[in-house]
């Protein structure tokens, strides 16, 4: 009789295991992670630390790191994500960390990882945004550095112009409180539950002292939009609009109305299609 039960109270036991540790929290979901990535000599883009800073405070997982380190990052993405211990993954860098992002999501795509959103903040030329990227969020001030559709691409692409911002230059547009809001916005809608604790290493710690802090002190919970001034566009076709205030739509993404910083309004609002295309998020 006890040869009898011995081997279905064993077939109970692992399954009793199994059930716990899948119900365990480390197992259940996976983490989101966020890159943030500096730019030239990673002292010029303090930005990313204090938006990380903002990002661990809601407790999303940021990292800060070097441009030139973005393969290694890559590949230590592609592990945990196939293990099932991150995503989703959310790449922001800023002048050459912007161009490694963009490079980043596509090396990903190779190894069959997706990115969730890739936020450039004015990179140095234009990319394809490759088919394993869902969202790119491109603010730049340069129109020659529109981001574009790449082949097979079908997700939302939107290239955010801010050139007609005096207080927005190269060196401070890592910077801008209302540009940080926007992104923070756009993350915690990709992130949803996926959330947790803030990285302990120095390295990755939010930088003080640097042109960063006002940002950082600034309440970067996104405010209510307020109306948008109507303002002349001027098209031209392809993918380089004009610099007039609005910028047409292009088949390569949806270029936007950008408001000065000191005006306290919305940082942008999407200009609809020419064509009908999906609703973007």
């Amino acid at each position: 009789m006890k040869g009898r039960w011995r081997f279905p109270a064993i077939g109970v036991l692992a399954a009793a295991m199994i059930f716990a540790l899948g119900a365990s929290p480390s197992m259940a979901q996976s983490r989101a992670h966020v890159y943030l990535l500096r730019g030239l000599m990673n002292i010029f883009s303090r930005g990313m630390d204090t938006l990380a800073g903002e990002l661990n405070r809601r407790g999303v997982y940021a990292t800060v790191d070097n441009h030139a380190d973005w393969q290694s990052l890559a590949n230590e993405a592609a592990t945990k994500y196939k293990a099932g211990s991150e995503g989703p993954i959310i790449l922001i860098g800023h002048s050459l960390g912007a161009d490694a992002v963009m490079e980043m999501a596509g090396y990903l795509g190779a190894k069959g990882v997706p990115v969730a959103l890739v936020v450039p903040f004015d990179g140095t030329q234009s990319f394809p945004a490759s088919p394993n990227v869902a969202r790119v969020l491109n603010l730049t001030q340069r129109d020659y550095a529109y981001m574009r559709r790449g082949p097979g691409f079908k997700g939302s692409l939107v290239n955010v112009d801010v050139s007609n911002d005096p207080n927005i230059d190269h060196l401070t547009i890592d910077k801008s409180p209302r540009l940080h809001a926007r992104v923070i916005s756009e993350v915690l809608a990709v992130v949803g539950g996926h959330r947790g604790s803030a990285p302990n290493s120095a390295e990755n710690a939010p930088q003080t002292g640097t042109a960063g802090d006002n940002a950082a002190k600034h309440d970067a919970t996104p405010k209510a939009a307020a109306p948008e001034p109507a303002a002349k566009a001027e098209d031209k076709s392809g993918d380089a609009t004009t610099t007039g205030t609005i910028k047409p739509a292009a088949a390569s993404g949806t270029p936007v109305i950008a408001l000065p910083e000191r005006s306290g309004a919305r940082a942008s609002a999407d200009v609809a299609p020419a064509k009908p295309a999906a609703t973007q998020p």
